[in-house]
Formats: C-alpha cells, sequence, structure tokens
C-alpha cells in the first residue's frame, strides 16, 4: 500500500528513528520516501552479492563495492538523494565519497527489486547522476537485467545464447539458473565462477 502525506507527522518520525527503520529512508527531492525493511530473502541475496563482488572483484583488482549507501545528486545532500542496495566503484570514481554519502555517481548501481518497491523509479535519478549502468536482480527468481546509459536514458541489454549479462564496465557477467539461483563471474576469469546459494 501506497500512502501520501503533505507533513510526516513527528511521532512516526521519532518512531521510525527509535526502531531503525530510518535507515532506508530517502529523500527524494526534498519528498521523504519511507520504504519497508528488506526481507531475509532480500538481504540474503544483497549479502551474497556483496561477499562475491569483494572477495572476486574488488579487493583483487583495487575497486570498492558498498552497500546501503547514500547516493546524493551533487550539491543535493541531503534533500537529494536514494539508497541502492549495492554500489560498485572503480578508482575514477573514489573522489564522489563523502563518507556519510556519495555524491555523484558510482560505477554501478544494484537494486535488488522485491515486490511493490520503488527501485524501476529510482531510474531518472540515477540516469541525471549519469550511471553508467544499473543492474536489477529480481529478488524472487534471481533473474537479473541489465541496463546501460546512452544520451541520457538507459538502454536494456540482452543476454547471450548462454543467458549471460556482461557488464562492459565492471569485466563481469551473471545470470539466473534454472535453479532459480544466480551465477556471477568475472568475464575473462572463469575461476571466479560461483553459484550464489542463498540458503
Amino acid at each position: 500500500m501506497k500512502a501520501v502525506m503533505p507533513e510526516v507527522p513527528p511521532d512516526i518520525r521519532q518512531l521510525r528513528l527509535r526502531t531503525g527503520s530510518d535507515r532506508w529512508d530517502e529523500m527524494w527531492e526534498g519528498v521523504l520516501h519511507m520504504p519497508p525493511m528488506p526481507s531475509r530473502a532480500h538481504q540474503d541475496l544483497e549479502g551474497e552479492m556483496e561477499l562475491w563482488l569483494r572477495t572476486f572483484w574488488a579487493r583483487p583488482r583495487g575497486n570498492k563495492v558498498y552497500h546501503q549507501i547514500n547516493v546524493a545528486s551533487p550539491g543535493g545532500w541531503p534533500d537529494d538523494y536514494r539508497i541502492p542496495d549495492l554500489v560498485l566503484l572503480t578508482p575514477k570514481c573514489f573522489g564522489i565519497d563523502r563518507d556519510e554519502y556519495f555524491e555523484g555517481a558510482p560505477g554501478v548501481v544494484v537494486e535488488i527489486r522485491s515486490p511493490g518497491d520503488e527501485a524501476v523509479e529510482k531510474m531518472p535519478f540515477y540516469a541525471r547522476l549519469g550511471v553508467p549502468e544499473v543492474w536489477f536482480i529480481d529478488r524472487d527468481t534471481k533473474a537479473p537485467e541489465l541496463y546501460v546509459l546512452a544520451k541520457g536514458d538507459y538502454e536494456r541489454q540482452s543476454p547471450d545464447d548462454d543467458g549471460w549479462l556482461r557488464s562492459a564496465a565492471m569485466g563481469i557477467q551473471f545470470r539466473a539458473e534454472t535453479s532459480g539461483k544466480l551465477t556471477m563471474q568475472i568475464t575473462s576469469d572463469p575461476n571466479t565462477r560461483r553459484l550464489l546459494s542463498m540458503d
């Protein structure tokens, strides 16, 4: 159920602050969005993806990956930001780090899509920032989608004959398996191929 309030009552804000529910709150051009806490299945998938990325892509190659970090428009903090599930940064993006938030475009944002969320509605914001790629992973089916920024808008990429989607920017490929799980691999290194179990 979606609700819109002209003004959020202070007692609701205080309750969210006390319970920790506000950690996923986002500001969309001054409008507060209060999504529910992600489910266990959502968090499990996010955690396994982050572990794989840290192990095979970030540490060995001098890159960085973060989860649940504020991504703000230039000069927009704290009135205009979103919180992707994961962000990937190559060294050329390290300068956007402001500790509490990133100011500008990371190399990739990853959104795990759960029923009723606003992940797709964030795409115009990411396009304005100039985020080169957006990955969506369905929480339940693990089906991935890869979008590449071209001329200010995102174009959905098609998988190859083996079902792989390839991130040219990050050198990573991924696909959903018939088992309902996700496989990830460094494109040039089959030794990094792992089936994320989420069990």
